[in-house]
């Protein structure tokens, strides 16, 4: 067999391959012997027909299509591999050529991975936000501990901001009940918002048995978006009490014998978990500057594909929620052009990231051990609310653990740029990330690594979106992801 492969663009390849008809002798004598096991010929026992009898009874024509049909997934591989074309989707296949005993001709188009030249990426500088921890945020904190240990008196009185009410409420278009706008019996507490525009003010200053009617507008369902009347009925009203911030506040609410060492206990998780989100920071910030440093090429067929199933996922979301795509935008203050352009963005970063990572990974030859693999399938699996080995189940089931693999891969070659990366605040102080464990605390330095050159630890996973299709020797006919 012969190939050559020409570069129609630098994502597109096309394969022109030659065949002798000897080398298709094997797929030849199959097409026969699969034949036999389908005809019945009077005399002939059930696939012991013999080929001359075939070519009389299903046609010469028939067997060859046959045979052709089994050996051109087999013969486009070996011609992928003989040229070392790594596939990023099916292909286009057209026999150019081909008669009885003669030479077997075929050419094959399809999308490949771009050659990159990687841009210098060590020493790339980036700027984060300074980490900081407020004592607004220590309290707010200290607040949320307490209302957790509050207690609710029922009050004779008007509902105020922060009390807790028992309601019940209808909401009404044209007069008739909105199917799944009614509850009864619901407790919630004044002032919180973030379920009807105009409900809070509604049930300021209402006592036990009082009502008042409002106009709102339901954010799910059919008539989400629409004016609707809302009637809202108090039962009755209940007083939070807080618990007074002293000693014994602080060992009945945690381990801690005084309100300082609760303090300073919020003071620390609130700083470990701002540790994390400036990695993240630096690890996102690091991930753009490499993007605009350097030009990937992209498949106008795999961005489309990715494109189709974001537009696809975000429709499902919406669909759940109770709402149209009219009303997303309309919430979101974005036209549909504008939509489709950040997405189109989106994804083209997304798959230009992967693109840059794996090759990245190729040079600083990274690889992915049994440990880290089972590590991010139950990162997966939590984040998806699924049981763990339900989760690893279905990935092996359905073959996605090559994907889970190139997550682990490119999450390394990401943490690996970030470590070469010069990262401050933005006062100018340099960023500690070399060390910083998964919890957010600063690990002691490996002793055969600088304290300098940071890079962030457990928190370069794969960046947004969906991969692109990986097809890796896909032979035609199969499903290349």
């Amino acid at each position: 067999m012969k190939s050559a492969v020409e570069t129609l663009t630098p994502t597109r390849a096309k394969l022109t391959v030659e065949v002798p008809f000897e080398e298709l002798k094997p797929s030849l004598d199959a097409a026969y012997k699969k034949i036999a096991q389908q005809i019945n010929v009077p005399g002939f026992r059930r696939g012991k027909v013999p080929p001359l009898v075939i070519d009389r009874q299903v046609g010469r024509g028939a067997v060859l299509d046959e045979a052709i049909n089994e050996a051109l997934p087999k013969l486009y591989v070996e011609a992928l591999q003989a040229n070392d074309i790594e596939p990023l989707a099916q292909p286009e296949i057209d026999i150019t050529r081909f008669e009885d005993n003669q030479t077997l001709e075929f050419t094959a188009e399809v999308d490949v991975r771009p050659e990159i030249e990687l841009p210098d990426y060590a020493g790339i500088e980036v700027s984060v936000e300074d980490l900081t921890v407020t004592d607004d945020e220590v309290q707010e904190q200290v607040q949320a501990l307490r209302e957790r240990f509050a207690s609710l008196t029922e009050v004779d009185r008007e509902a105020a901001d922060g009390d807790f009410v028992v309601m019940d409420l209808v909401a009404r278009k044209d007069g008739e009940v909105i199917e799944g706008a009614e509850v009864t019996g619901m407790s919630y507490q004044v002032g919180k918002g973030g379920m009807l525009d105009g409900l809070d003010e509604a049930l300021t200053g209402l006592a036990a048995g009082a009502g008042r009617t409002f106009t709102s507008q339901l954010v799910g369902g059919d008539q989400a978006g629409d004016d609707v009347e809302v009637e809202v009925r108090v039962s009755s009203v209940k007083e939070q009490e807080l618990p007074e911030l002293d000693d014994d506040f602080a060992q009945t609410a945690s381990e801690f014998d005084t309100v300082a060492e609760l303090t300073d206990d919020i003071r620390t998780r609130l700083l470990r978990g701002k540790r994390l989100e400036q990695a993240a920071e630096a690890r996102d910030a690091v991930l753009e500057k490499l993007l605009d440093l350097a030009d990937v090429p992209l498949p106008d067929g795999i961005v489309e594909s990715e494109l189709t199933a974001r537009r696809e996922q975000i429709e499902e979301q919406l669909g759940f929620a109770g709402m149209s795509m009219e009303q997303y935008l309309d919430n979101e203050q974005q036209t549909v052009d504008e939509f489709e352009a950040d997405l189109e963005k989106r994804v083209r970063d997304a798959v230009a990231a992967q693109f840059l990572l794996d090759q990245v990974a190729k040079v600083e030859k990274v690889g992915v051990d049994e440990g880290e693999l089972q590590a991010h399938l139950m990162r997966r699996a939590q984040q998806s609310g699924q049981n763990p080995q339900e989760f690893i189940s279905h990935m092996l089931e359905h073959n996605h653990i090559p994907e889970m693999v190139s997550e682990v891969v490119r999450g390394k070659a990401l943490a690996s740029v970030v470590e070469s990366a010069v990262v401050t605040d933005a006062s100018g102080n340099r960023v500690e990330l070399r060390n910083l464990q998964p919890d957010g605390t600063i690990g002691e330095p490996a002793e055969d690594s600088p304290e300098t050159g940071e890079a962030p630890g457990d928190v370069a996973d794969e960046p947004s979106g969906d991969q692109p299709g990986e097809a890796d020797d896909a032979a035609p006919g199969t499903d290349a992801r």
